[in-house]
């Protein structure tokens, strides 16, 4: 009869070290694929912010547009003012758009559109308001709630905060003006940024140029636009060629005539060749 420890006698088991070396190597492939996991889900989360950071700004931009692109022409009923200034260091803007009606009595304000942003002490950063008023009553709005009151329209609602840099300036005549009041311009550009700001040396508020988000948004579209064409080069005249050929054909003919044994002379008493001139012929041929 065989005893139990000759059973297990043919059947080792790991070694310590063996044991100790298949947990190491365990170790150091969790290790490796959790850092890549976690590269990827690092760089995953970096493009999903760029992305959000750039999607708040482009759709306060997009609203702007919007109110601006119901002006369809530049009349004399529709005016646009511009104001720049510095509130406690930070950029801020104030545009308003102003339409107005002729009635029976007096020109009345159909919509009166305000965006501008102030200074917020709590987040120590700038807040962005629209008002839209009309003197006619309630006007549909997309980004306020249909059913409100009369006097709700009166209020600046506030869009956003958080922004550190807001302006706005009118394109005219090719230059960017911080102060504009009259009749629509021909384009008008709004920056905005979220980024962190530096402070420059005139004490104001300031960010850096990647970081600044700006959308220039044209106005009245149906305006003539005068195009400027550039004036067409001169091509070298066909006639040139046709000199130099000539220039050349004569250059040939001198050259036989001063070739020796073949004089030509022409002129003399008779007159010019082919009109009773006479041809000398070479010595000894006479």
């Amino acid at each position: 009869m065989k005893k139990t420890s000759d059973i297990f006698a043919g059947r080792p088991g790991f070694s310590l070290a063996e044991v100790l070396a298949a947990t190491v190597i365990a170790s150091l492939v969790m290790v490796a694929v959790l850092g890549i996991y976690s590269r990827a889900e690092s760089v995953a989360a970096t493009i999903k912010r760029k992305f959000d950071s750039s999607r708040l700004p482009t759709e306060i931009l997009q609203r702007i547009a919007e109110d601006l692109d119901q002006i369809m022409t530049s009349d004399a009923y529709t005016k646009v003012s511009i104001k720049s200034k510095y509130e406690k260091g930070f950029p801020t803007s104030q545009l308003v758009i102003t339409k107005t009606v002729v009635g029976d009595k007096k020109p009345m304000t159909y919509e009166n559109i305000v965006w501008q942003t102030n200074y917020d002490y709590d987040s120590d950063s700038l807040v962005l308001y629209r008002q839209r008023t009309s003197e006619l009553g309630l006007l549909e709005d997309k980004l306020l709630d249909g059913e409100r009151e009369n006097w709700e329209q009166e209020l600046f609602v506030p869009i956003c905060e958080g922004i550190t840099f807001f302006e706005i300036k009118a394109v005219k005549n090719g230059e960017l003006l911080n102060t504009f009041v009259g009749r629509m311009p021909l384009g008008i550009q709004v920056t905005i940024s979220f980024a962190e700001p530096f402070k420059t040396i005139t004490n104001t508020f300031d960010v850096f140029e990647e970081d600044k988000f700006t959308r220039t948004i044209a106005i009245d579209r149906t305006r003539k636009l005068k195009f400027k064409v550039a004036p067409k080069q001169e091509k070298q005249p066909e006639g040139d060629l046709t000199e130099g050929t000539k220039e050349t054909e004569g250059t040939e003919k001198t050259d036989r005539k001063n070739k020796p044994g073949g004089t030509e002379t022409t002129g003399g008493a008779g007159g010019a060749v082919g009109g009773g001139g006479t041809i000398t012929p070479p010595p000894g041929k006479r």
